[in-house]
């Protein structure tokens, strides 16, 4: 295994308001990762910074010994929080926009997975419910060979059945020697996929460990511990 992404002393500041606070992390290769909090924790703002989206204000991160910019974006594959698309778009066109941006897109996945699930290349975005929607832009974002998937809240809002059902997709298409690091509150919905988990709260790491460790030592689900570190 190798280290994907490293962090030392990564900070972010709004002013007065530290958002994260001194980070130091390091996720290898081959783990699907919870990166578990309550609101305001800075779970987002750890996300955004890993996709160049916010600019630290001191400390280093670091994604396949690159700093990020143009170069490591060609190893991570984004899920925000939000539905970025345009719904007045087809799904071919969609398709060809990722195929176009993304040398690493796998457009026969995606085409063979929408399949599945009865989505035609014709079909418009905005005819379609929000898990539909949700699960399109999961599937494009699972179609890419990235070497680390970040997703931010990928079940949020959905009903039970599809949240399995895009638990599915990730796993189905998960390459072993790369590594998901997945936000979520619905913690006992995701925790069986689980090989490891970071609790952080006021943009602080709480705990990073192999869920393994945490079972033998406290004798506890994830769930459960989540609860009793946050209290909720």
């Amino acid at each position: 295994m190798s280290t994907l992404l490293e962090c030392r002393d990564l900070t972010k500041s709004y002013g007065q308001k530290t958002a994260i606070d001194h980070i130091n992390l390091s996720i290898e290769s081959g783990h699907i990762i919870g990166l578990l909090g309550p609101n305001g924790s800075g779970k987002t703002t750890f996300i955004k910074m890993i996709n160049g989206l916010l600019t630290p204000t001191s400390g280093t991160l670091t994604i396949g010994g690159n700093p990020v910019g143009a170069e490591s974006k060609k190893h991570v594959s984004y899920l925000p929080d939000h539905t970025y698309l345009n719904m007045n778009q087809k799904v071919k066109d969609v398709i060809a926009y990722f195929r176009d941006f993304y040398s690493d897109f796998q457009a026969e996945r995606a085409h063979d997975m929408l399949q599945k699930l009865g989505i035609g290349p014709e079909d418009h975005l905005k005819s379609m419910s929000k898990g539909t929607k949700e699960k399109v832009q999961l599937i494009l974002v699972m179609s890419r060979d990235a070497d680390l998937y970040v997703l931010d809240e990928p079940i949020a809002g959905v009903d039970p059945a599809a949240r399995d059902y895009i638990l599915n997709i990730i796993l189905s298409n998960y390459d072993p020697k790369a590594s998901i690091l997945l936000s979520t509150h619905l913690i006992s919905d995701i925790e069986n996929i689980l090989d490891e988990v970071i609790f952080i709260q006021n943009g602080q790491i709480r705990l990073a460990s192999p869920v393994e460790d945490i079972r033998v030592k406290e004798g506890k689900s994830i769930d459960t511990l989540f609860r009793e570190v946050f209290k909720c």
